[in-house]
């Protein structure tokens, strides 16, 4: 494999991190990708909600265009496709399906698929209800990249055929995510969207110590929650955070809290990238439960939570000096382990992989 890629993504979006969190997972990715030396693309659809709340107009680490449709897509960017030695795809791109199949017919390199949504995406399948992957278009893929791993990764391949199924998880940006010298605001906070399969685990963990809990100080940052949620008090809100505001809005919580969607907690091993920006920013993390989550963050590097009380207890019982020594160990863990360059690494080597059992294949059959 040459030392210098070019490597096209088409994914959701990398100019807005409104209401989608496919943004900060590609904005680590592609950086860490140009940080090894890589030349990058990025291939946008241009639509009117990400349009009005862009907060990356011109990314320093990649090139960003954008297309209108399916067939602008592959009339003005047909020759970028066909040049690359890498294409990826990612899930949630608009008229997935009908992209898939054009970028397929293009790309002479290697084609993968990256899903950031892997659970929700393997029952869309199942359901025959996913406009952005069709099951006959999985082994088009060279290699299909899951936000995923465990035993979703064997399902991948023996269930819905991938040819490979390798796990890629979201990262952090250590320049961007660190701990801030701002003071600290509040006892317990949640950044994440509205999602109503979280909202029960929100509601448990974060609104009810904040009700028993009056004294106390409480903050959910986040967009396009209902307008009938009963807020304590002593919860402040914060409609949108773009990511330029997280390390800032980490450091200002003694704790802060990770929710996991209920099909992540059912695929398991499934970290979602806040776990990993409030780890290098050096805040304590108090999180529900699910399979696999040892495996990144072992039992002395993070709380976790099955109900309120447990919630309570954390809050009003734990020495800062306890706190703070877990909050370290699981900083050192994440910026060892889970920055965009680790990300990219793994990434480079899944493909060098997949390179050389080509190239053993064509030697095999010439002899």
């Amino acid at each position: 494999m040459t030392t210098q890629l070019d490597i096209v993504f088409l994914g959701l979006s990398l100019s807005s991190s409104w209401g989608n969190g496919h943004a900060t997972t590609f904005r680590g990715l592609l950086k860490g990708l140009h940080e090894l030396g890589h030349r990058v693309t990025f291939l946008e659809r241009d639509v009117p909600w990400y349009a009005n709340h862009r907060d990356l107009r011109d990314p320093d680490f990649c090139a960003l265009r954008y297309y209108e449709t399916v067939l602008e897509l592959q009339g003005d960017h047909a020759r970028c496709l066909e040049q690359a030695d890498i294409v990826v795809i990612g899930s949630f791109v608009p008229e997935g399906r009908a992209v898939i199949d054009i970028v397929a017919s293009l790309c002479k390199g290697q084609l993968c698929f990256y899903d950031i949504d892997t659970p929700v995406t393997l029952a869309k399948l199942s359901a025959d209800d996913c406009d952005y992957l069709g099951w006959r278009q999985i082994p088009y893929f060279d290699i299909y990249f899951s936000f995923a791993g465990g035993p979703v990764l064997n399902d991948l391949a023996q269930t819905f055929g991938a040819r490979r199924a390798e796990p890629l998880y979201c990262s952090v940006d250590p320049e961007r995510h660190h701990r801030t010298a701002d003071p600290v605001r509040w006892d317990l906070g949640y950044l994440g969207t509205y999602s109503g399969d979280r909202q029960a685990t929100l509601d448990a963990f974060l609104l009810e110590p904040a009700r028993r809990m009056p004294d106390r100080r409480f903050v959910v940052a986040g967009s396009q929650y209902p307008s009938d949620i009963d807020w304590p008090d002593n919860v402040e809100r914060i409609e949108h955070l773009p990511p330029a505001g997280h390390a800032a809005f980490y450091s200002r919580q003694r704790y802060t809290l990770n929710v996991t969607r209920r099909s992540m907690i059912a695929a398991g091993w499934s970290p979602s990238v806040r776990l990993f920006e409030a780890a290098a920013c050096g805040t304590p993390i108090i999180s529900d439960r699910w399979p696999g989550l040892d495996s990144f963050f072992p039992a002395s590097t993070i709380h976790t939570a099955k109900k309120p009380d447990d919630v309570v207890v954390i809050l009003s019982r734990e020495s800062a000096r306890t706190r703070l020594a877990m909050a370290d160990r699981a900083r050192e863990l994440v910026l060892a382990s889970h920055t965009g360059v680790a990300r990219a690494r793994e990434f480079i080597t899944a493909l060098t992989q997949k390179e050389a059992e080509v190239l053993d294949l064509d030697i095999g059959s010439a002899a």
